[in-house]
């Protein structure tokens, strides 16, 4: 097992701290990308709630939930409308079967 640190195994390259795209950037779907569109920030949310259950401090505690908040409002809408200038259909139909920060919910079909 190979351990990749400062970026998601899935995404291997493509992972970039800023909003950028490479030259040879592809649309990854596979993985964990199967599921959710942005679960590094779903870990964020995680983090933060926890943070703020296990902190006694009650501004410490939540504080990083505010801080998701607005990673939420500002980046991952502009991330979003990046993807879908560069990958057009293929994005909007990953985007329509995928769930943004939490898997959809699919009721299974009875065979």
């Amino acid at each position: 097992m190979t351990l990749v640190v400062g970026r998601s195994r899935d995404l291997d390259t493509h992972w970039s701290p800023t909003l950028a795209l490479r030259q040879d950037h592809r649309l990854v779907t596979d993985g964990v990308y199967r599921h959710i569109r942005h679960p590094m920030y779903a870990a964020i949310l995680l983090f933060s709630l926890a943070q703020g259950l296990l902190l006694a401090n009650w501004l410490a505690g939540w504080s990083a939930l505010t801080t998701f908040a607005l990673l939420c409002v500002i980046r991952v809408p502009r991330e979003e409308r990046m993807l879908e200038r560069r990958f057009g259909e293929a994005w909007v139909a990953y985007r329509a079967r995928t769930g943004r920060l939490l898997p959809r919910w699919r009721p299974r079909t009875r065979v």
